[in-house]
């Protein structure tokens, strides 16, 4: 069974809407008690409790389920009807009552309710402008001239159609303001979900790094380490028996030691790397070539020949460009490097080649830096392959798409 929602003052869409309905409704009652040139009977008890209770019943409107918002205009119909017939100027035509039903069924119901609403409401109106009209033309002793006729009739339309006016106005005001408030409904539900995303990329962003700062400590530092331990229990165990091995095993864990450090180093810069954001791509990578020439003495050749790049591929091309660098640090022994980032066509072409010991793919199982590669190659659309065997060195090559606007 679905749940009552209701609209009331604390939460009402429109307040100045409702503060407008009860000044219609106080008006009302006062046409109703204060004196008036037509004649009329004692003050009716029945009608004024009647807009009292049509006034009272506008501050809870259900917004579902629909039977109870049938029943609700419903009820409203039957206040205002009985108010017109027991007022005490006999069928007085409360329009401004009919406003307040036309407005209250704006909040209630969609478009076609809300015609239909407003449809019934003119209706009765002209309904009752026809009687009370008949009514005042037979208290004229002269009722069959032609004349006053005419301007009964012409009383009349001009009544109906002022009514239609003030209805129709009403209705495109209405639809105006509750097309505006879902606009801005669906902006605040845009906004609140654009923030989610934004979050949850960050997150994923900070998650990224933290992956492949794990897979370098993995696949550096924690090598050297595991080295260093295994030296050090060596020197231990021939300490006494063999020294001169002990010693030997002691100066071989130092340069581990060193050789941990110093990537432990690299590990720590590259966390406290500024951005490249206003930096071109050639200047952002030329450390790491500075890096792969202390490490290994071998300066690379390098070609950079793109236009300048969306930040998130320079990130991209840059990020590449280092996990290669590394991987040849730690593994290639190879003497000569050379890098090419070029624009062809629309796609951007790195390719990392170097004349070292090569590997069989099939067999790195366990490092993380080609992974690394694959993935953020995948993450903006491009493909990776890789030429590589044993003794035959390894070309690494990385294809990127580039932006139209590029």
């Amino acid at each position: 069974m679905p749940s009552i929602r209701a609209i009331h003052p604390g939460r009402h869409p429109f307040p100045f809407l409702l503060y407008g309905e009860w000044a219609l409704v106080a008006i009302a009652l006062l046409s109703e008690i204060s004196p008036s040139i037509l004649p009329r009977g004692e003050v009716s008890i029945v009608a004024i409790a009647s807009i009292l209770s049509f006034g009272a019943i506008g501050l809870w409107l259900p917004t579902r389920p629909l039977a109870l918002k049938l029943v609700h205009v419903g009820l409203q119909f039957g206040l205002f009807v009985l108010a017109a017939r027991t007022s005490a100027i006999e069928l007085r035509l409360f329009p401004l009552l009919q406003i307040v039903l036309v407005l209250r069924s704006c909040l209630l119901f969609e478009l076609w309710g809300r015609l239909a609403v407003t449809g019934v409401t003119f209706a009765l109106f002209l309904g009752m402008t026809q009687t009370r009209l008949y009514e005042l033309g037979r208290a004229f002793p002269v009722r069959r001239s032609g004349r006053i006729a005419a301007q009964i009739i012409g009383i009349r339309l001009n009544l109906a159609l002022m009514f239609l006016l003030v209805v129709v106005f009403l209705l495109l005001l209405m639809n105006a303001l509750l097309s505006e408030r879902k606009r801005r409904e669906e902006l605040r539900q845009a906004n609140r979900k654009l923030r989610k995303s934004a979050a949850k990329i960050e997150q994923l962003a900070m998650n990224q790094e933290r992956t492949r700062i794990a897979r370098e400590l993995h696949d550096s530092l924690g090598h050297s380490l595991t080295g260093l331990n295994i030296q050090l229990e060596g020197a231990l165990k021939l300490w006494d028996a063999n020294p001169e091995q002990a010693r030997a095993f002691v100066s071989q864990a130092k340069v581990m030691g060193s050789t941990a450090l110093q990537e432990t180093r690299q590990a720590v810069a590259t966390l406290r790397q500024p951005s490249q954001a206003q930096q071109g791509l050639a200047d952002a990578i030329a450390p790491l070539l500075e890096q792969l020439q202390q490490t290994t003495g071998v300066t690379p050749d390098v070609l950079v020949d793109c236009p300048p790049l969306p930040e998130s591929l320079k990130l991209t091309t840059y990020r590449i460009v280092q996990e290669a660098l590394t991987n040849v640090c730690k593994y290639a022994q190879a003497s000569s490097v050379s890098i090419a980032i070029q624009s062809a066509a629309d796609a951007l072409h790195i390719t990392v080649r170097d004349d070292g010991i090569g590997f069989r793919p099939e067999d790195n199982a366990t490092g993380f830096g080609l992974r690394g590669i694959q993935e953020r190659a995948a993450a903006e659309g491009g493909r990776v392959q890789l030429a590589t065997a044993p003794g035959e060195g390894c070309t690494l090559r990385v294809y990127l798409p580039l932006p139209l606007d590029t």
